[in-house]
Parts: C-alpha cells; structure tokens; sequence
C-alpha cells in the first residue's frame, strides 16, 4: 500500500497490481472499499498497472470535514499525477459516476469504462426523495450508523426490510457501518440523476473520450435503462450488456470485457 496526498491535505490509500501497461485506475461505489475491487485488480494486472484505493472516508483514506465532489475529482488527479497520466478510469456503480465527472472536468483520463452508474431516468422504481441528502447528512451528523446504512439500503436502493433484516447479521454489515458516514457523499455526487426524470443532457458534455457503458442483463431494470440512456449521449459513448449479470458483476465477467476495450482504445 502507499498514500498519496490531496490537493486539501487528505491521505488517500492505494494499491498497484501489475505493472505490464498503461496505468487503470479503479473507482469503488457507494460503501465500497479496495477490497471490493481486488479480485478485479489481480485479473487485470497481466495488461495493466492498475490503481486501486479507497476512496476519501473509507477503508485506509483520510477524510476532510467539509465534502464536496471537486474534492474527491481532486483525489483522482493526485493519483494520476502520481503515477503519471493520461489513465484509464473503470467505475462501478456511483463510482461510475465520479469517473464521469473526473473526465468532464477535466481530468487526464484517456477512456473511461462504467458499470452500472445508479440512474432512475424512468418510473421503474422510485425516485430518491428530495430532501435525502439532507436527511442523510443529519443521521450522520447524529452519529447513528446503524439508522444510515438502514435508510440507504430501505430509501437508495429500495430494498425489502426482510433482506436487511437477513444482512444484519453478515460480516459485511459491520464494513458497511464503518464506511456509511460517506453516505451523503455519493447522495451529493448522484444529485439530480435519481429523480425518475431524463438525465442532465449538460452535464457531461464535455465528455469527448471513449466511455464503455455496461449493465448486467440479469439486473435491475433501472439501472439497465439508465445505462441505455447515458450510451445514447454521443458517439463515443458504448453500451456493452453482461450476459447472467447484476449489480455485483462478476470480476471473471468484467475483466476480459476492460481489457478488449482499453486495448482497442489506447
């Protein structure tokens, strides 16, 4: 492991697997720390030397009082100008997200991959409430992790209160606990693209590299549709289906789908 510094002063861990190619960069989602990405770093590692960290508040990383979107693009601008860019981003669900705001404001990515980025462009599920960013911040402000975790997983990701009851009892519980003061964090970075409305046809326009779009076939209807509608933004963008895939996409699955794209776009 070793840390680079942000432009406010924040540690960020990371991880470099392989060193056969162009630098990749591995950008985690909500609750999600390095460890989630390893088994896709190991894979990846014959083609690339891949970056993996966690992202500010979670896992090895420091965290700032104040958040805010540019801070965590910030992030990804130390780590690229650590190991020296232009890079190769992959974001997995708000991750995805992130990624695509780094590009567009204008980070040295060469190609971005994205799986998965949260959308609710439609009436296929609901909507986010308006006001839940700032009930998030307030349960976190109170320090009630347990209340955070459960309000994300019931109110973001609209899941039946038996599933949670069932995952409370899971060793992964814990690791979401520690991580959910970030949860305001990506509620922030998703704003405005999980209202059951179109996507913001402004907000990535500056978007001109190769962006690969997927979406598991075996997944939320959802998210497959905000896939569809972010590939049709331009010609530079791909839309790419996971056969059998969900939310939790297999690494096996993902690796050789990166590494086709990244070599054809490079």
């Amino acid at each position: 492991m070793f840390k680079v510094v942000s432009s406010d002063g924040t540690a960020i861990a990371c991880e470099r697997h392989g060193d056969a190619g162009p630098a990749l960069i591995l950008v985690g989602g909500t609750l999600m720390t390095r460890v989630r990405h390893a088994p896709l770093a190991s894979l990846l590692a014959g083609d690339f030397s891949v970056i993996n960290y966690d992202r500010r508040g979670r896992g090895d990383s420091g965290d700032s009082t104040v958040y805010d979107v540019q801070r965590e693009v910030d992030d990804l601008d130390a780590l690229i100008e650590r190991v020296g860019g232009p890079v190769l981003l992959f974001g997995m669900s708000s991750g995805a997200v992130l990624a695509l705001e780094a590009v567009a404001r204008g980070s040295a990515v060469s190609a971005v991959a994205l799986y998965e980025p949260p959308f609710i462009v439609d009436q296929t599920r609901p909507p986010l409430p308006a006001d839940y960013v700032d009930h998030m911040k307030a349960i976190v402000a109170r320090g009630d992790v347990t209340e955070a975790l459960t309000h994300f997983l019931t109110v973001g990701l609209a899941m039946p209160d038996e599933a949670i009851a069932q995952m409370r009892h899971t060793p992964v519980w814990a690791a979401w606990e520690a991580a959910a003061p970030t949860l305001p964090y990506d509620g922030q970075l998703m704003a405005g693209t999980m209202s059951g409305r179109p996507l913001p046809t402004d907000r990535w326009r500056s978007v001109k590299v190769p962006v690969l779009v997927g979406y598991g076939s075996a997944g939320e209807t959802y998210m497959a549709n905000g896939a569809k509608e972010l590939a049709a933004h331009g010609d530079n963008y791909t839309l790419h289906a996971f056969p059998g895939q969900n939310h939790s996409v297999d690494p096996h699955a993902l690796a050789p789908v990166l590494t086709t794209f990244f070599t054809a776009v490079r």
